[in-house]
């Protein structure tokens, strides 16, 4: 194994490239033109920027702003703020976002975007001068009908809010509400938007579950969960998980991880790591590394936290019975290849955390026609939306099953994601041969 991790490349773009060529390698009569702009970012914007920092002192920051595919509709997705932002990441994670959206039946393209800063080290009001700046840049290229950010790492309701404010200041005059989803609810945000990719990805295990294909286990009650990442997404996952009978016996933070065989009380785990900073140090619970953590005999595994998580050097180790990824590619193509060979299927990221750019379309409809849905509402129109889709990839990956069981050689993958992959990349194509090759 640690031959194998010597060889794997890490490199977001290159594991996106992995995934999509997977996925292809199954889609016959695909003209390679076509092929060629489906795989590649339809524009890509590279911005530098001066900023006066509380000190007195100036600082210049560079961002990013990808727009992957407009076929189904205008941009969408985050922003985040990360030191070690790069524009391969954003690229990746922008075409991430268009086979997301397509899975889900939601009219938009993928985007992403981002500036290279240490959030954590910078004032309340530099965040502020960097976001107005950074959208003040980009204000030509986004817009409610042309790409449309959201929260990401590092950013939140509060930047969303700057981020309306500016693009309003800029363009007044218009109901600018939908240039930006993820705000306050003062400003036109959406009941349940915080929840949304955590219990998209309840919804989506629930239902994936219900299929059988997981021996003994058809629903949530009773079963064994570890939850690495207790941001927003995990611990919302984590609560929601518990609250379906789910046995929550591992969770972990950036400082480190808890166990407790007989369940954790997330409420309590909850309030103990917003009064200690961290998770690590709850009562009665067994302190562990992340990577102890991911080893864990589970039943299921929901990595929650960053990308590559689990690698070539550890998916030999994992002890989960199914891996649902509420985080953006935490499991790289040779920890697949291991994990399928081993028996063990993993909900990919574009399925299982679509959660929040469903609501995130709701947000912007809502907005869009000046109304506000009651959250029971909003809650049944993204479970709706995550049934059909898991759905819709079991039903075709027990085909494409038959399939590769009868014909196809060993080189062709039968997993979910690739079968996810797959049906989001033919409705792209579908749809932009019907809007036909213009000119």
């Amino acid at each position: 194994m640690a031959e194998n991790n010597k060889q794997e490349n890490l490199d977001p773009r290159v594991i996106s490239q992995q995934q999509f060529q997977r996925a292809i390698s199954h889609l016959k009569n695909m003209k390679a033109g076509l092929i060629d702009f489906l795989n590649s970012p339809k524009r890509t914007v590279s911005v530098c920027f001066p900023i006066e920092m509380s000190d007195g002192s100036v600082s210049s920051f560079h961002g990013y702003r990808v727009l992957h595919n407009s076929a189904m509709g205008p941009g969408k997705g985050g922003i985040r703020f990360h030191p070690e932002l790069t524009q391969q990441e954003v690229t990746a994670l922008a075409s991430l976002m268009t086979w997301k959206c397509a899975l889900l039946n939601v009219p938009f393209g993928g985007a992403k975007g981002g500036v290279i800063c240490d959030s954590k080290a910078l004032s309340e009001n530099e965040l502020r001068r960097i976001t107005r700046r950074f959208i003040t840049e980009l204000s030509q290229n986004i817009g409610p009908h042309t790409d449309i950010p959201a929260p990401d790492m590092y950013t939140n309701e509060q930047t969303m809010a700057w981020i309306y404010d500016t693009y309003d200041v800029l363009y007044p005059g218009h109901n600018n509400r939908s240039v930006v989803t993820g705000k306050p609810i003062d400003l036109g945000g959406s009941l349940g938007r915080r929840e949304a990719t955590g219990r998209g990805c309840m919804n989506a295990t629930e239902q994936f579950l219900s299929h059988g294909l997981i021996d003994g286990l058809k629903n949530l009650k009773g079963a064994r969960v570890v939850v690495q990442g207790l941001g927003n997404v995990g611990g919302v996952a984590a609560r929601l998980f518990a609250k379906q009978g789910a046995r929550i016996i591992a969770v972990s933070d950036s400082q480190g991880g808890i166990h407790h065989e007989e369940g954790i009380d997330m409420d309590a785990a909850l309030a103990f790591k917003k009064q200690h900073g961290t998770i690590v140090g709850l009562p009665e619970t067994l302190t562990l590394t992340n990577e102890d953590l991911l080893q864990l005999d589970c039943d299921i595994l929901i990595p929650a936290a960053m990308s590559n998580q689990i690698c070539a050097h550890n998916a030999h180790k994992i002890n989960a019975r199914l891996v649902v990824e509420a985080a953006n590619a935490p499991t790289t193509p040779m920890a697949d290849d291991i994990l399928y060979a081993r028996g063990i299927p993993v909900l990919p990221d574009i399925l299982s955390n679509a959660g929040g750019v469903v609501v995130s379309y709701f947000e912007w409809v809502q907005n869009n026609q000046n109304e506000s849905w009651e959250l029971d509402i909003i809650e049944h129109k993204l479970k709706r939306k995550m049934v059909y889709a898991v759905d819709t990839v079991v039903k075709r990956w027990k085909q494409l099953e038959q399939e590769c069981q009868q014909a196809c050689g060993k080189e062709l993958r039968s997993d979910l994601r690739t079968t996810a992959h797959m049906i989001a990349i033919e409705r792209v194509a579908r749809v932009t041969l019907e809007r036909g090759i213009w000119p």
